[in-house]
Order: C-alpha cells, then sequence, then structure tokens
C-alpha cells in the first residue's frame, strides 16, 4: 500500500479555496475511484488520467486506487484536477518522489497523450498561491495570466512528461513572467473612437466628462439617431487605465469565463454591451455552477444598456442592489458564489414609443405607460440623467474648428480624480451618504435652494445624495474647494428624467 497527497485548488466564484488530493494505492481488484463530490467532468477523470499516464510512458498501477478531494462538502467541477491526480498517482506508485511536491499547487486538464490543456479561473488561484509561498504548475496558456500576478512563482507547461521532469530534478520549466507581457499595459490609441468624433451635444460631452471623473452612471434619453450610443461608447476614452489591483481583479473575472488572453489588453477597461434581449441571470450571473454575468465582466469598466426601455423590467430591477453595493451573491443550493460589480452604468433609450414627445403621435398618458418599465428605485440610482436632442440647423455646417478630444478631457478627468482620492481615497460616486454630506459643506441659502428643488421635483433622500456627488464632482473638476451655488445648478441640470416624469404628471 502507498499514499500521496497534491495541493490544488477549486473554484468557487472568484475565490479558490484549497483543495487537498489525497491518493491511496492498495492491492485488490484493479478499481480507480474519485470521492469528494465530484462533479462529472472530475469523475470523467479516471479515464483521462489513466490515457495520460500510459501514454506518456509511465506505469499505471493495476491495482485499487482512491481518490480523495479535501474537503469533501466541497463541489469540485471541471478539468482542472486532472494534472495534480495524476502527479498523485505517480507518487504513491514510486515513480515520482514524494518529497518533490512539496510546496506546489497543481492544475490542469490533460488530454489523452499526456498534453495539457487551458483551465477556467486560473487567476484566482494562482493569488492564492502565492499568498501561501506556494509555487504553481499550470498549463502554459494559463500562464501568460499568471505573468501579471506581482509575486507569484509559476510554471508553465505543456505536457504531464515536461511536469515530471521538472519535479524530478531533469528538466526546469519556465518561469511564467516575460517581459514581452509585462510592456504591454497601454491599448493602441489609434484603434479607439475619439470624443472629437461626435457633432455638437456640447451638454452632452460636459455629463460624460463629469460621469468619468466621478464614476457617476450616466442616462442619456432622445430620439433615435442624435448620437446617444456613440457617446456612450466614448466614455471608456476618458477613463484613465487601470491600476494594477483593479486590472488583476478584472483578470481573474474574466479567467472564469475564458481561458484565452491578449496581453493587449491587460490595462483596458471592460466596456460591456449586451443585447436588451439578455435576462436576469445573463447580467448578474448564475447557472448551477455561478458564473459572473455582465455587470462582473463590466467590473472597474462600463456596463452599456441600449434600448433601456426594451429590456424587460425585473432584468433592469435585478441590477438595483448591484449599483448599490459593487458586488453580487449568488445562492445555489450546493453553493453560494459572490463576485465583484462595480460598473459604471450608462444607459440610452427613446423618450417615448414613437422616438420624440413632441412629433404630436403620443399623449402624456401613453408615454407614462412607456416610462413605467423603468421603476423609481433604479432612477434614484442613476446620477446623472440628460437630454441629447436633435441638432439645430445648421450644425454639420458650422462645425467649431476646436472640438476637444478624448485625450484633452482625459488630463481633467485624471486630475480630479486625484483629488478625490487624495481627500477620500475613493471616487466621488463611491462615497456614502455621510461622507458626502461632510465633503460638501453647503451654505445654508444653498440648502435651502437644494431643499426646494427637491420638493418640487418630488425626488427622493437617495436622490439628494445623488445631486450632492454630482456637485460635488463639477466642483472638483474646477478645482474648487467647496460646492458652491453653481455647481448645484449644474448638477440639478442633469436631471432630465425627472423633470420629463414632473412635466408629464401636470
Amino acid at each position: 500500500m502507498s499514499f500521496a497527497i497534491v495541493n490544488s485548488r477549486a473554484r468557487i466564484g472568484v475565490a479558490s479555496p484549497e483543495v487537498i488530493i489525497e491518493v491511496h494505492i492498495s492491492n485488490g481488484l484493479p478499481a480507480f475511484q474519485i470521492v469528494g463530490l465530484p462533479e462529472t467532468s472530475v469523475r470523467e477523470a479516471r479515464d483521462r488520467v489513466r490515457s495520460a499516464i500510459i501514454n506518456s510512458q509511465f506505469q499505471f498501477p493495476q491495482t485499487r486506487i482512491t481518490v480523495n478531494l479535501a474537503p469533501a462538502d466541497l463541489p469540485k467541477e471541471g478539468g482542472r484536477f486532472d494534472l495534480p491526480i495524476a502527479i498523485g498517482i505517480l507518487a504513491a506508485s514510486k515513480q515520482l518522489p514524494a518529497e518533490r511536491i512539496k510546496n506546489y499547487e497543481f492544475y490542469g486538464e490533460l488530454s489523452l497523450n499526456g498534453e495539457l490543456r487551458n483551465i477556467l479561473g486560473a487567476i484566482p488561484s494562482v493569488i492564492a498561491c502565492r499568498d501561501l509561498n506556494h509555487s504553481a504548475v499550470l498549463p502554459k496558456q494559463n500562464a501568460h495570466y499568471a505573468a501579471f500576478v506581482e509575486g507569484a512563482q509559476c510554471y508553465g507547461a505543456d505536457s504531464l512528461l515536461q511536469v515530471f521532469h521538472h519535479l524530478n530534478g531533469q528538466y526546469q520549466l519556465p518561469l511564467a513572467i516575460t517581459p514581452e507581457l509585462q510592456a504591454v499595459e497601454k491599448p493602441n490609441a489609434d484603434s479607439v473612437a475619439d470624443l472629437s468624433d461626435i457633432i455638437g451635444q456640447q451638454q452632452a460631452k460636459r455629463a460624460l466628462e463629469i460621469a468619468a471623473a466621478g464614476g457617476h452612471n450616466l442616462l442619456l434619453l432622445g430620439p433615435p439617431g442624435t448620437g446617444k450610443s456613440m457617446l456612450a461608447e466614448r466614455l471608456i476614452t476618458l477613463l484613465p487605465p487601470m491600476e494594477e489591483r483593479e486590472a488583476i481583479e478584472t483578470l481573474a473575472i474574466r479567467s472564469i469565463n475564458e481561458s484565452s488572453f491578449d496581453p493587449n489588453t491587460w490595462r483596458q477597461r471592460p466596456f460591456r454591451h449586451p443585447h436588451h434581449t439578455a435576462s436576469g441571470v445573463a447580467l448578474v450571473g448564475g447557472g448551477s455552477i455561478p458564473k459572473p454575468g455582465e455587470i462582473s465582466l463590466a467590473h472597474n469598466g462600463v456596463l452599456f444598456l441600449d434600448e433601456l426601455t426594451e429590456f424587460d423590467r425585473k432584468v433592469i430591477d435585478v441590477l438595483r442592489e448591484p449599483m448599490e453595493t459593487g458586488y453580487v451573491s449568488i445562492s445555489r443550493a450546493a453553493q453560494q458564489a459572490d463576485f465583484p460589480a462595480r460598473f459604471q452604468l450608462v444607459a440610452a433609450f427613446n423618450p417615448s414609443p414613437t422616438g420624440s414627445i413632441d412629433d404630436g403621435r403620443t399623449n402624456p398618458e401613453q408615454i407614462q405607460r412607456y416610462l413605467s418599465k423603468l421603476s423609481g428605485p433604479f432612477l434614484d440610482r442613476i446620477e446623472m440623467q440628460v437630454d441629447v436632442p436633435l441638432l439645430p440647423k445648421g450644425s454639420l455646417t458650422n462645425i467649431p474648428p476646436d472640438t476637444e478630444s478624448s485625450s484633452v478631457v482625459k488630463q481633467r478627468v485624471i486630475q480630479s480624480q486625484k483629488i478625490m482620492r487624495q481627500r477620500a481615497g475613493r471616487l466621488n460616486a463611491q462615497l456614502s451618504g455621510k461622507e458626502i454630506t461632510q465633503v460638501c459643506d453647503l451654505s445654508r441659502a444653498d440648502n435651502l435652494f437644494l431643499e426646494q428643488v427637491l420638493e418640487k421635483l418630488r425626488l427622493s433622500i437617495r436622490s439628494y445624495h445623488k445631486i450632492l456627488k454630482v456637485a460635488r464632482t463639477i466642483a472638483d473638476l474646477a478645482q474648487s474647494p467647496r460646492v458652491e451655488r453653481t455647481h448645484i445648478a449644474e448638477a440639478l441640470s442633469y436631471r432630465a428624467m425627472d423633470k420629463l416624469l414632473a412635466n408629464l404628471k401636470h
């Protein structure tokens, strides 16, 4: 009889709990059993591992083999346990010295000929492995992800045979740190759209700058063809590149859904644009084995919902809690998974079923029924609501020559965000109600003015705090230490939806 222990990790959301793989070889009729709450894909590892060991010119024990994946109450899924199970069998059968596998963690799916295939969720495993000062062995393509986890010692391998020779001291696997990967941090500036491409719409452009600076959610409403989608797509060009911590968080989420990796997207903020037929599960995530949805894939970036009123109301309302908390919890009978979801929402829609409220074909009752698809609590969570009207006559022939580019506006955004982070450690949109009241020390007259507006528009306390956050961002862009009446007035000008609803009621 012989016994071996190998370290690996499971995937639960973006967490990566440790899994200890125990391999016991004993006398008896030939059998190969895997226990420890394995899913179907893990149970099928028996055939993959057997063929991989034999085709790699090793001896597969013709005895009773029991593989335990501990802890037993943690669900295990995917092909990530193939490699550690194979290493455990080689160590338990004395073909590989057991002491050589200490302080290593192994992940990888095996093909029948012993080659390693990519796995999902490599980044969370590598981060947890680094925190324990372990070395990770994983497929070479996954190692490209690992190159961006600072301090991680990861080895990329092509096959089970390579891993065996590395552990046996006969071959040195390359460390997954390459200058080519680490050097690529910025996208090609010529390949992205620019704010200067948009003709007119100065108020909407200004709103876009404020939203980018403070991290505010933005709603664009106007008739078809006025540039709402173009404006939303240019928001990403105004945002500064992600810091390393943010980039690793975003990369970890992507690794759960994608096994391939393009190093050119290392520091790019994600821009997700789901179709209006998307379900609630598609947006927030789910499945029997929970996976992230669009809001988590947009973490640290932008989620754009075009034709907002075409989404099902229940689908829109599932965004309310993540917009406040910055994460989403998905509970299933077998497990619960938490995914980060701190995204910036940009939504666009037409203000009436016909596209315009002034075309004479709709009445206020029709428009109210149409807009009832958007709940009040959801609208409360959107700080800025901007009208994007049709361009006036002459706009196409008298284009200003000095239209600002995205790079110019981005510099103002970066400067204002420095002020916010020095003051509170985060952007204004993320401040609590108590914090925003402290940083917006309004005069008595300004407080009274704002209260009168809230009463007239029948806005909630949440809306009050949202207006203060936008006003604080406008003041930061102007590098003003105090929030003045002009800043409040401009913040109130970005409440087009509230004014539209108030007019319809009267």
